[in-house]
């Protein structure tokens, strides 16, 4: 049986033993700079190695805006017009290259607008199998924009470049030509264990798809959690693209939403796709100042949450009784095999020492690290995980 990450946060801990007492996440000051030696005095010490975030509790959630608006006094919007939701949006496109971004409450809305406007009349588009888009938006691109979506790569993260020409050339050569409208990748694909598409892979299927007018779209609801990985920015990551989807709730705190990018002409009328499909909501700095907040910084300490993975696996790797699966081209998960000793009252020591992990499946387990793996360092973890 897969155990998901939705039924950990749901049944495998309480959300209060989930949650942060305090919002830890958008001051780097907060954080260990060398995971390998004893962090400074913290509110909290609590380590969840499953997720891309923490949850805050409601209360926590609340005191967080409320000390937020005591810094941002023009928060408010008016129909995702204005305050913290332009200057979002503003800060996005010079993150991300683009010259336009638009905030919307859900990533389901934000691909489907992006697919629909690159496709235009040519209702032809390629995907990964394992791709969000595909598996688990309940084909709303298909029913509510007549656009056939093509699955490439089953069980894989990415297609080769050659399984992208094939699927091009099946649809437009033969006796009914069909014009290809958009390709749109997942990167990092979260059915693929988080595994990023490499950009030289981007690169080259963005070349043919320039060639032919085929329109590019990336759907980044984590592309933040690269950060750290050799070579990556988030600028030069997404230049190959026409339309970006980040996602605000993931791991930037927000409790809704996402932003688009791309051609100013282009969001323009993503603005009005929105409208008409319900999502122009009338404020969104509730979502929008967390995500401002936590943006701050986010690459660095994300790079710092990087560094501090890396140096727990390698030294669980080099302890006996444990043994690393790293994933081609990963982000932010990985694997453990442990042996029956290891596992013996594994549970019970992490959750002593204030670390919560998913449920281990026979003899693995599956770590993904976020800000709190830097609450305690590299010692301190290795010794709860390995017992006397």
């Amino acid at each position: 049986m897969t155990f998901t990450r939705r039924q950990f946060l749901g049944s495998a801990l309480p959300v209060g033993a989930l949650a942060l007492t305090a919002y830890a996440g958008s001051s780097t000051g907060l954080l260990a700079k060398d995971a390998s030696a004893a962090p400074p005095a913290m509110p909290d010490r609590t380590v969840v190695l499953a997720g891309d975030s923490i949850l805050l509790k409601p209360q926590a959630y609340a005191d967080l805006l409320q000390s937020l608006l005591q810094k941002h006094d023009q928060a408010n919007d008016f129909y995702l017009k204005g305050g913290a939701v332009t200057e979002l949006e503003a800060k996005f496109s010079a993150l991300l290259g683009k010259e336009d971004t638009v905030m919307l409450p859900t990533g389901t809305l934000a691909n489907h607008i992006a697919v629909r406007l690159l496709c235009g009349d040519a209702r032809h588009a390629l995907v990964q199998e394992e791709s969000h888009l595909y598996r688990d938006e309940a084909d709303s691109v298909p029913i509510l924009s007549g656009i056939n979506l093509v699955p490439l790569a089953t069980g894989k993260a990415a297609p080769t470049l050659e399984e992208m020409k094939a699927a091009i050339d099946r649809a437009e050569i033969g006796p009914y030509p069909i014009k290809v409208g958009a390709i749109a990748l997942e990167s990092p694909v979260r059915r693929a264990d988080g595994a990023t598409v490499p950009p030289e892979l981007i690169a080259d299927i963005a070349t043919i798809a320039r060639a032919k007018g085929i329109g590019m779209h990336l759907d980044g609801a984590r592309l933040l959690l690269m950060s750290g990985m050799p070579g990556f920015d988030p600028k030069r990551y997404c230049a190959p693209f026409d339309t970006v989807y980040v996602s605000l709730y993931k791991y930037l705190n927000a409790p809704y939403g996402g932003v688009l990018s791309g051609p100013k002409a282009l969001m323009d009328k993503a603005r009005q796709m929105r409208h008409i499909f319900g999502g122009t909501l009338l404020h969104g700095w509730q979502a929008a100042l967390p995500a401002l907040d936590a943006l701050d910084g986010f690459t660095e300490r994300f790079a710092a949450v990087r560094t501090a993975g890396d140096r727990l696996l390698d030294r669980l790797n080099k302890t006996s009784g444990f043994k690393v699966r790293r994933v081609e081209h990963g982000s932010n998960i990985a694997f453990v095999d442990i042996s029956a000793k290891r596992l013996a009252g594994l549970e019970e020591r992490l959750k002593r020492a204030d670390i919560h992990i998913q449920k281990v499946l026979g003899d693995s387990l599956e770590l993904t690290f976020n800000e709190s793996l830097l609450r305690q360092s590299t010692d301190e973890l290795v010794a709860a995980f390995a017992g006397g």
